[in-house]
Formats: structure tokens, sequence, C-alpha cells
């Protein structure tokens, strides 16, 4: 991330946007000040800007030139994240989010100090829901307010809408996992592919290369790297939700098990089990009540099915994969290396 300063130059454009934001709620009302700070404590104190990474050197590489309103146009991946984000810890009641309150928690508090009427709860999620989609509604505008000429916007638009539809319906799919405990592999794959791969790697190189008005050869040589990177990507996050340490990650151990997600990892091991062991993994799954030393039973339960191994197993194959396809592509020259650096980072977390 610190080739062309890149992520210092998004963090300065998240930061200009959001504080021309702060000045226009707080004219509608003092009282949207806290929804101003609770944005910008959102997106600026946190994130790996992978997205606009992906997005700014897929642009490079199909031959585009550095400029501030680049940036400022793959700075918007990060407004689409954050909504997903606070969507994302809502649905899944997700106490924190990068060692910090997560959203809903964080108005429900506000509601709670303050002594308003009805229920804090209640309060926290709807704020959720709507500094989410506040996010997603500044995403459009940063990204048209960028300094992208016509036909820049007009090539990005479709793989902006495609991408923020994708990551939408991925997540309706996962939360449907959960619902009908679903624990095929080609379900979870599917969750895996939508919620997150496509629109983590694929989508933002698309978007790079069509701001670029990159043709077709390098556009289908993006999506051969960039859809199984971003598929390695979840998986590594899925290991990282059951075996992760939370000084690293910013949520309890085992955060994945309480909240019954139905990943690849844990499919594998449904998979693999005897009757008894998976009626075992199945009832653990979804209990938030699950104290550490049931979390470390079922991930004993993963770990000797084998499904820890055959999830590695995979994320290797899916990077071998990849980085053939990078490889072979029409790419220049620093930005192959620099995304080559970049997928290292995608999958072993080191960014």
């Amino acid at each position: 991330m610190e080739a062309a300063d890149l992520r210092a130059r998004v963090d300065k454009a998240l930061a200009a946007f959001l504080g021309e934001q702060r000045a226009r709620l707080i004219g509608i009302d003092p009282a949207l000040s806290a929804v101003a700070e609770a944005l910008e404590d959102f997106v600026l104190k946190g994130g790996k800007r992978l997205r606009p990474a992906f997005a700014y050197w897929g642009f490079r590489g199909a031959g585009g030139a550095d400029s501030d309103r680049v940036v400022a146009a793959v700075a918007a991946l990060e407004l689409v994240q954050a909504s997903a984000l606070i969507h994302d810890d809502l649905m899944d009641r997700s106490d924190t989010r990068r060692g910090e309150p997560s959203v809903h928690r964080r108005f429900e508090a506000r509601h709670s100090a303050a002594g308003w009427r009805g229920g804090a709860a209640a309060f926290g999620d709807s704020a959720a829901v709507l500094l989410g989609d506040l996010a997603l509604v500044w995403s459009d505008e940063l990204l048209h307010t960028s300094g992208l000429g016509p036909g820049e916007l007009t090539r990005a638009r479709p793989v902006f809408d495609e991408m923020r539809t994708e990551v939408t319906v991925g997540q309706y799919l996962d939360v449907l996992t959960q619902a009908t405990a679903d624990t095929s592999l080609d379900r979870a794959g599917k969750v895996a592919r939508f919620k997150s791969a496509k629109y983590t790697v694929e989508r933002p190189l698309l978007l790079g290369a069509a701001m670029a008005g990159a043709d077709a050869q390098l556009c289908a040589a993006y999506s051969g790297f960039g859809l199984p990177l971003g598929e390695a990507f979840q998986l590594r996050d899925d290991v990282l939700g059951v075996f992760g340490d939370p000084a690293q990650t910013g949520k309890p151990a085992g955060d994945d098990l309480r909240e019954g997600k139905r990943t690849y990892l844990v499919a594998a091991a449904f998979a693999a089990l005897g009757e008894k062991e998976r009626a075992e993994l199945d009832a653990g799954l979804g209990d938030q009540g699950l104290d550490d030393a049931r979390v470390e039973r079922l991930r004993a339960l993963i770990r000797d099915s084998g499904a820890l191994t055959a999830t590695e197993r995979r994320i290797d194959e899916l990077m071998t994969a990849s980085l053939a396809a990078l490889d072979a592509a029409p790419v220049e020259a620093e930005a192959r290396e620099v995304l080559h650096r970049l997928a290292d980072a995608a999958t072993r977390r080191i960014v």
C-alpha cells in the first residue's frame, strides 16, 4: 500500500470529503454532528484500504496516469465498504469492529447515557441502518465529484453499480444461509464469491480498468486474477473468524461461531464429520452464549475434521491460479509488482 503513497492519499481524500459532509449535516441540525463524527471515526480510524488499492493499480496497470482525481474516485470504495460493515455488524449483532464498539452499539450507548425515551437497542439499530445507507449514498457522491471526466465516469458507472448490487445480494444470501442452516460447499462458495470475493478484488480492478479505458483482454485477465484472489481473501477471513487472535481481528475469539456463519470452513467440516460430531457442531453454531471452553471444542471439531487443512489448501490453490493469471496479463510492470504484493497482503493479512 505504500506505493504511490496511496493509503495516505486515500485517507486525505476521504477526510476532505467527510469534512465537507460534516459541515453540511451540522448546517441542517447541530444534532447531526453525532452522525458525522461516527462516520468519520468509522471510515478514517481503521481499514486496510485494499479496495481502493486494487482499483487504483488496476487503473495504472491499464496504462492510466496517476492523479488526485483518480485517488478520490477509488476512495469512494471505502464508503461502500463502510456501509457494508455497518449493516453487517447490525445483522450479526456484533458488539465490536476493529476493537471499538460497532455503530449500533455506539448509538445504543448514546441513547442510554442521555436517558432518552424508548428502547436504547432499537435506537442504535435504527441509527446503524441510516448511517450505513448514508455511507452508500455518499459513495455515489464522492465518485461523481472526484473530478473524473464524463467519459471516465460513463465507463466506471456500470462496474460500480454491478459491484454494489452483488455485495448486497451476497449479504442477503449469507443471511438466508444462516436461517436455513445450509451447510453445502456450493452455497458457502457462492456466498463467499458474491458477498466478498468479487467486491473486494475483481470489481475494484475492473473499475480501475474501466476508468482507464482498458480493452476486453485486460478486463478478462483482471477477472482471472481477481476472482480467485477474492475467494482466497474470504477464506482467510473465515479462518480468522474461527481461529484468529482477537488482537489481530478486533473481534472476540470464535465470533463467527457465535454468529452461526456457514462458511466454506464450516461447510467442509460438516462434510467430513460423523453424525454425532456434526450434530454437536450444528448445535453450537449461532449460540450467542458460547463460552471459551465451548468455542475451543467447536474449533477442535473443525480442526480434527480436516476442514482447516482443506481450507488452507484451497487458499493455496486459489492463489496459484490468481497469480498465474496476473503473470500472463498485459499489465504495466510497476502495477504488476504492486498487485503481487497486494495479493499476498490480502491473504496473509499483513497490511
